[in-house]
């Protein structure tokens, strides 16, 4: 399935518009169990300040009643995926926070609305609204619960995917270079390596790793390690056949 994803971050990176991306997602949701998928920053779409990520392929009816309600900010699951930086399954929402009436109202509308369960990739970046990639089935139809590793990793670069096209309608950057040393760092960063293991892997001294690190995360203006992964990965700095080799 490995292989699987990597193709599917090499397209993913390479998608020009919106309607390249929901063609992606639902040839991908399909091979996962999925019925529908969305992408979006947790806002009221409507009254939003500045351009909104959103992108789903929900039943319309759903969607009417979600933005009549005005769910962006306080929709259950949104609320859920503020506490964790890891994917989950909608089941476990009772274990995260405490259901409301109006949360539980909200959840068998969905259900009458044809939504089932679900999982959802939280995408959290300084400096924008949070955000999150979610994946689900048809009312009555389970999660196979031996995707979900897989769509972890598919949220999270679909996600980066719609968060450069929006960013392609305001103002279009380069992609950030690294320097040889600076990407040595982030794969062994990415291989889950500590600071201290990747100077002693690479002979140099633990502080300067620490500032290679901080420098590339500056360069791709992320805070942590995980998402100065993923974006590596995403614009091909570094490649999963770096990061898995043994």
């Amino acid at each position: 399935m490995f292989d699987r994803i990597d193709a599917f971050v090499r397209d993913v990176g390479g998608v020009a518009s919106e309607d390249e991306l929901a063609g992606l997602l639902e040839e991908i949701c399909a091979e996962m169990g999925y019925d529908y998928f969305a992408l979006t920053h947790h806002v009221d779409i409507r009254q939003a300040p500045q351009p909104a990520i959103r992108l789903h392929n929900y039943p319309a009816q759903w969607v009417e009643y979600f933005d009549d309600q005005k769910l962006g900010p306080s929709d259950p699951v949104h609320r859920a995926s503020h506490l964790t930086s890891v994917g989950f399954a909608w089941s476990n929402l009772p274990h995260m926070i405490h259901l409301t009436p109006r949360d539980r109202m909200v959840l068998e509308q969905a259900g009458d609305n044809g939504i089932g369960d679900g999982f959802t990739v939280p995408a959290h970046v300084p400096g924008e609204s949070n955000g999150s990639c979610s994946f689900a089935t048809r009312t009555g139809q389970a999660v196979l619960e031996e995707h979900l590793p897989v769509a972890q990793l598919v949220g999270a670069f679909a996600f980066e995917a719609a968060r450069r096209l929006w960013r392609m309608r305001a103002s279009p950057s380069p992609a950030p270079r690294l320097t040889d040393r600076q990407r040595d760092c982030v794969v062994w960063a990415a291989r889950g390596k500590s600071d201290w293991e990747i100077a002693q892997i690479l002979g140099i001294s633990h502080e300067t790793v620490i500032q290679h690190l901080k420098q590339a995360r500056e360069r791709y203006g992320v805070t942590k390690r995980t998402m100065l992964a993923v974006n590596a990965l995403f614009d091909g700095t570094i490649s999963f056949i770096d990061v898995l080799k043994r």
